[in-house]
């Protein structure tokens, strides 16, 4: 029953993608990497929650809460007061240039080389750190789900490598030949899929603790469990409280203002009016992520005792424990669906690319739109065997899969948001200052953090280093500064007049980040 209703709702996603995308033009790159510039509010958010919204999200953070309690959910709320950051500040500025990746507004800026530079870290983290970690947390929920290890009679880590390459293996057909727009309406559907479903495990979960009712389990679960519920994480939390205001603030400014897999979906918005609603939307709908991404993981805790050696099983294990047999087909058909939608963003944004970026720039200058996207297939094809090929050696992995990507992440996310922030509010920050810097960043950080390891949190280096290189790029600037002061050109290809409620939206989001922290601290 479970496999059935599981593979005709993957079908009907699939009929329905190809269906909507049967018209746009694949072979122009407006058409393949921004969906011809046509994405609407409801579609871009829809699109940016999914692609945000993944089994490596779902599986890892209820992972970490499984283990540390509430403090986790700082990564899904304090991501609210990005996307306001967004809408305001930079999609206004994106959209004015006319840009399909974050690297062209770079190379707009600052030159070709730090576009370039920019270009291969990102696709550097996309295949180290995004790729593999996103089909490493979905094929362990899917095996623990279905007892896939039983029905072939292998061992957990075998069983890992034969569904991470099934899923690999689709996700590339979907995401190499469909383009942005197939990837955008699957995601749309699937986003609806996924909060119904994401909603019923705590709901279910909640109802076997207090015997049928939802309001009797919650009263039971923060009554045995106080501790997990103090949103202030101590010095031993994956996210000590004190580091909302360092790297939390340059994880999520990075993540929803600069990361080519999410801006992607902004940047093909009909003018900003409908980039900003789609960001808002998006916005309201994260501080409400924790009930899905959260709770299950505490949930867990309680049911099983806190006995589980690999706390990433626990979502898949409560999903098993308590949602009826009839939903557990359509559950896993909506979570393929999102390990899909993230994988093929991701893969998506690395042939975009490397189309764009390195290919038409330093490969075949002459090639036609035709070419540069048959070439980032091609790219696509390599990256994706390449994370297949890593992905199960995560198993286990320490500290969780969630914690891992995150600090990963930091080579490319301090860099990449300091040279952007200080490209937005500085005319005078040359080239060789942002290059410098962002060399300076990356090897620091990863010296520190994988070598010296020091007793603070990574979020806390984070933060340190941040400050510091945008010190260098100053100090640099002084003795090397651009020759005449950089002015940003309007290319006319959307409208950017900001979308009338902007202001009032913005800030009642940000007011109800700050009342859900004070209410639970």
């Amino acid at each position: 029953m479970g496999i059935l209703s599981f593979a005709g709702f993957t079908l009907l996603v699939a009929v329905i993608a190809w269906w909507s995308t049967r018209k746009t033009d694949e072979n122009s790159s407006d058409g393949y990497f921004l969906g011809g510039r046509s994405l609407t509010g409801p579609v871009i958010a829809g699109s940016l929650l999914l692609t945000n919204l993944s089994t490596e999200q779902i599986v890892g953070m209820n992972g970490v809460s499984f283990r540390d309690g509430l403090p986790i959910m700082a990564y899904e709320v304090v991501a609210a007061i990005a996307m306001v950051f967004t809408a305001f500040v930079l999609l206004p500025k994106y959209l004015k240039s006319g840009i399909a990746t974050i690297p062209q507004f770079l190379e707009n800026r600052y030159g070709k080389s730090t576009k370039t530079i920019v270009s291969l870290l990102f696709l550097l983290g996309y295949a180290i750190s995004m790729l593999p970690t996103v089909l490493y947390s979905g094929a362990l929920a899917i095996n623990t789900m279905f007892d896939i290890p039983e029905m072939l009679g292998t061992g957990p880590v075998a069983t890992l490598w034969i569904t991470v390459w099934a899923i690999g293996l689709i996700g590339s057909i979907y995401a190499i030949f469909g383009g942005l727009k197939a990837v955008a309406v699957s995601d749309s559907i699937n986003a609806v899929g996924l909060i119904v479903g994401g909603s019923l495990i705590p709901i279910f979960g909640l109802m076997k603790i207090g015997d049928g009712n939802v309001f009797t389990g919650l009263h039971k679960l923060t009554t045995a469990l106080p501790e997990k519920f103090n949103i202030i994480g101590g010095p031993d939390s994956d996210v000590p409280f004190w580091t909302l205001f360092t790297g939390m603030i340059i994880v999520n400014f990075y993540y929803w203002g600069t990361n080519q897999a999410i801006i992607q979906r902004a940047l093909g918005a009909k003018n900003l009016k409908e980039g900003q609603k789609g960001l808002l939307l998006a916005a309201f709908i994260k501080i409400l992520g924790p009930f899905i991404v959260v709770l299950p993981g505490i949930i867990a805790f309680y049911i099983f005792n806190g006995d589980i050696s690999n706390p990433d099983e626990a979502y898949p294990m409560i999903v098993k424990a308590v949602l009826p047999v009839a939903f557990i087909g359509f559950f896993a058909a909506v979570l393929f669906g999102a390990i899909l939608s993230s994988f093929n963003s991701a893969l998506n944004s690395s042939v975009t690319l490397f189309g764009l970026d390195f290919y038409k720039e330093y490969i075949n200058k002459e090639a036609s739109e035709r070419q540069v996207v048959k070439a980032g297939k091609i790219f696509g094809i390599v990256l994706a065997i390449f994370s297949m090929a890593i992905a199960p050696l995560l198993y286990g992995v320490e500290g969780g899969i969630f914690t891992y990507l995150q600090q990963l992440n930091g080579t490319h996310s301090v860099p990449i948001l300091a040279i952007i922030i200080v490209g937005i509010f500085s005319k005078r920050v040359s080239a060789k200052a942002a290059n410098i810097s962002i060399l300076f960043s990356a090897v620091t950080y990863l010296v520190t953090l994988y070598l010296i390891k020091p007793e603070i949190s990574f979020l806390h280096l984070m933060g340190i280093l941040f400050v510091l290189t945008i010190i260098i790029m100053f100090t640099v600037s002084k003795f090397y500064p651009r020759e005449s002061d950089y002015n940003q050109e309007y290319t006319k290809q959307v409208d950017i007049a900001n979308w009338e409620y902007l202001k009032p939206v913005g800030f009642a989001i940000v007011a109800m980040v700050v009342g859900l922290y004070i209410y639970l601290s």
